[in-house]
Order: C-alpha cells, then structure tokens, then sequence
C-alpha cells in the first residue's frame, strides 16, 4: 500500500556541519543529503547540477583555475563562487584546495590524461582512436575503484543477498545491463526479475513486491525519466532501491536507500557502459561471496540443467 504523501514524516532539515568539507569524499555526501532534502542550504537545480560535474570530474587539470573549471562544467564562474559560499567556503580557493586534496593523488586520472594527449580527432590512426576509447575505459573503472564507498557497497550486497525478490531496471543501453545484472544475479540467488522484461507494465510488476524487496534502478546523464519515475514509485511502494548512476545529484538519489556511483566519461558517441559492466561484475561476484556455501550449491545446480538440457557443446 502506498503511503500518502501528507503521512510520512517531515525530514528534518539538518545544516552543513560548521566546517566546510576537506575532500571530495565529504563534498559527495553534503549533495546526497542536499539531493534527499536531509541537509541545508537547498541549491538550485542549476546549482546542484554544476556540483554534480565537479564532483564527476577525473582530469585535475581542469580544476586548477576556476576559468577552466567554468569552462569545463559549461556554466558561469560566478555560479561555481556562490556554490563554494554556500558550502560554507569563503571562496574558489578553499573550494578547489578540498577537490584537489583526493584527485592529486588518483593514479586513475594518469590514463585519462595520456589518452587525450594521443588523439583528439579523426583524422588519426584507427589504432590510435581504439587506445583513446581503451584508456579513458580504464580511468573510469581505476576512478570507479579508487572512490568506492566500500560502506555503501557492502550494505547494497547485504540488501541483494538477503532480498526476498529482486528486480533490475534500466532502458536503452542501460537495458542490456540490467539483463546482464539479473543473469549474473540468478547463478547465486533464486527470484531475480529484469522489471518490465514481457512489456507487462512496470506499475504492475513493481506492485506486485513489497517492503523486503529490492530495486535496483541504472541510469546515467542524460537520465531517462522512466527509470528515475520508476526509482520513486519502488520507494513509495517500501522497497529498498539500489541506485547504479554517475552524480550525486542525480534524479534517483532522493528515492534510493543506497547509491553506487560509477562514472563514464569518453570519447564514445554515447554514454559509455563499459565501466558499469565492470561494476555490475562486481557486484555479482560480491553476491556470490556473501553465502559462499548458498553459491556453490547454486552453480552446481545450475550445471546439472546446463548438462541436462546439452545447452553446451564441448
């Protein structure tokens, strides 16, 4: 049943702690709280969005001034100054000493760096093009493994492995993940769906779960609006949703109980998932090792019908 708005409790609006953030790691979760109403002061969709990209952003180089940063994030320099003052910095400089005091020590960002040094249009050898693509893959998953909040991460395998269901939701290229997710997810563990998988309708299948389950929701910048409606309505509905996205500011952060963040910067034509898959792995293999008695009973199982029905031909 869902509950009505005017019934659930008022959240209380809790101010930023008196002394502004000393790393990327603490500006990260000052906008989850922003973003969830928890904390103040309450940025802007504008604002929160500008906060969003700097903390997305791998290349340190871009935040050695604020002309370059503005420049990088697409907005105006006055916006980024207001943001640092309203964080409770008394300017740019605090604000950039706090981005750089994780980043200048990110081995991830070498990669990143050495691939837009190498090519930077078409013109080049297709070889040299597929070492770009190949080396901005690799600073995203080396990011991805150097910012994991691994608290997060172990309760959102807590969550998976104790679930009575699970389900998966993703569209356009993120449906392919969630496909991948939930085959990965039903090696180790019984009753894992890809929501809205027979076009049967997303309302009914998420109102067939309840409070215990799980959702687990992907979406990425430019963000589809379905999988972020989707993510509202699983909470509503009392289940505990799983947010697979790229910023803090992201639309699924207000209704996700847990956030895993994975970032996608390339030069591939569009948003590039080979970072997502490598969490999506991840992920499973965590699930897997959670029960590792429950998981090898499982695959053995699971090879006894692949046997069965000679699905492999050795």
């Amino acid at each position: 049943m869902v509950t009505k708005k005017d019934e659930q409790p008022t959240k209380a609006n809790v101010s930023l702690p008196k002394n502004a953030p000393s790393n990327i790691e603490e500006l990260r979760a000052v906008l989850i709280a922003i973003t969830k109403g928890d904390a103040r002061p309450r940025l802007g969709a504008k604002a929160r969005d500008a906060f969003g990209k700097i903390l997305d952003i791998q290349d340190s180089n871009d935040l050695l001034s604020i002309t370059t940063l503005s420049e990088r994030i697409d907005t105006n320099p006055s916006t980024i100054t207001r943001l640092a003052r309203a964080l409770g910095y008394s300017g740019f400089g605090p604000f950039q000493k706090a981005l750089l005091a994780t980043r200048l020590q990110q081995p991830g960002s070498f990669y990143l760096n050495q691939a837009q040094s190498v090519i930077s249009n078409a013109d080049q050898p297709i070889k040299q093009r597929a070492a770009q693509l190949c080396h901005e893959n690799q600073a995203n998953i080396d990011y991805f493994v150097d910012n994991l909040d691994t608290g997060s991460f172990e309760s959102a395998i807590g969550l998976i492995s104790n679930a009575r269901r699970v389900t998966v939701y993703g569209v356009r290229q993120f449906h392919s993940l969630a496909a991948f997710l939930t085959y990965g997810l039903r090696l180790v563990r019984s009753d894992v769906s890809l929501l809205d998988a027979n076009g049967l309708g997303v309302a009914e299948e998420i109102g067939a779960m309840g409070a215990g389950d799980v959702c687990i929701v992907a979406s990425v910048a430019p963000y589809s609006s379905q999988v972020a409606l989707a993510a509202q309505v699983a909470n509503e509905q009392g289940l505990d949703v799983i947010a697979i996205t790229d910023l803090a500011s992201s639309p699924l952060i207000s209704n996700a109980k847990i956030a895993i963040f994975v970032p996608h910067q390339s030069s591939f034509i569009s948003n590039s998932i080979t970072s997502y898959f490598a969490a999506a792995e991840c992920i499973i293999n965590a699930v897997a090792a959670f029960d590792s008695d429950k998981t090898e009973q499982a695959l053995i199982a699971r090879q006894a019908l692949i046997q069965r029905l000679s699905i492999e031909d050795r």
